[in-house]
């Protein structure tokens, strides 16, 4: 399903070379890992490392020159997406079942999109105040620091997942 993601994005996956394509899809896969954690059983437990890797999330995406708004379109990619592939298998479900697990989905992803757009604001914020408040067009971006920081969230997911079993 990621590189089905990644797919219908298209060009904008590469659009700034800032962040290479294959980050960006490990960042789209630790997004539907976490996610996926968050409809299920440990949805408590993995509530702290959703909010984490949304914030991140919108950050890289600031990273990558999105507007503000495609963050949010790239999330409604997923919701979509997640719809289309889920929907026969929902279908098979007792309606009461199904419906719960795709007002849970849906829940998950609004109050994802929502941390996604504050760390984008965030990294904005953050570019403006360490340039004087001058908007500056270097694209600097150290795509080592966020292969370290997903690896970080990679392992707070593993952590709260063996913790729990």
């Amino acid at each position: 399903m990621v590189s089905q993601w990644a797919d219908w994005l298209g060009d904008r996956m590469t659009a700034a070379p800032t962040i290479p394509r294959a980050t960006v899809e490990r960042e789209f896969r630790l997004v539907f890992d976490v996610m996926t954690e968050m409809v299920g059983p440990l949805r408590r437990e993995v509530n702290t490392v959703w909010y984490h890797v949304c914030e991140h999330y919108g950050r890289v995406a600031s990273a990558r020159g999105l507007a503000a708004g495609e963050v949010v379109e790239e999330l409604q990619f997923l919701r979509e997406l997640l719809i289309r592939n889920l929907a026969p298998i929902l279908v098979a479900m007792r309606a009461r079942q199904g419906m719960a697990i795709m007002l849970r989905l849906n829940r998950v992803i609004d109050k994802g999109v929502a941390v996604a757009v504050v760390g984008y604001t965030d990294a904005l914020v953050a570019t403006l105040f360490s340039q004087n408040g001058v908007p500056s067009f270097s694209a600097d971006h150290d795509v080592g620091d966020v292969e370290r920081q997903l690896d970080a969230l990679e392992q707070e997911l593993q952590g709260v997942s063996q913790q729990v079993k």
